[in-house]
């Protein structure tokens, strides 16, 4: 299955639980950022940095984040952050293993970044994401 029809639980930005495939979002870029886990210092930290960023960022992108954790985990991550983009599930870690499939130049993904096009293809990634800075260096890359 490619990795645009892989239909995942979801958070949307009010928090309100629905479901996702990154196929819904053809015609628009995305930022697709894969983290650890929620609410652990470096993930807190990351989501902090999309959350204030997100005004510039969704002048040129939509901004998703995905995990393996379980909705309700999510939601309770939205909620005591603020976050205000949607946070997908990816428990059985279908969409990883599909990207993975895709790019054969990655042998995994932990906290990695990924720019789709309009037409979903994969652009640009940033493997092994030193949160410090990242936004910047996503920024940069869409302003070259």
């Amino acid at each position: 299955m490619h990795y645009l029809d892989i239909e995942l639980k979801g958070t949307d930005e009010n928090g309100e639980e629905k479901n996702y495939k990154l196929s819904d979002f053809k015609g628009e870029n995305i930022i697709l950022y894969f983290y650890p886990m929620d609410d652990t210092p470096v993930c807190t930290k990351e989501a902090h940095e999309f959350k204030e960023a997100l005004k510039k960022l969704n002048e040129f992108a939509k901004v998703i984040g995905v995990s393996s954790d379980e909705i309700a985990s999510h939601k309770e991550f939205q909620d005591k952050n603020q976050l205000n983009f949607p946070l997908l599930s990816d428990i059985e870690g279908k969409l990883k293993q599909a990207i993975l499939e895709h790019q054969n130049k990655l042998q995994n993904i932990q906290r990695t970044t990924f720019i789709l096009d309009k037409d979903g293809n994969i652009i640009k990634y940033w493997e092994k994401v030193d949160v410090d800075g990242h936004i910047n260096e996503i920024l940069e890359y869409f302003q070259r």
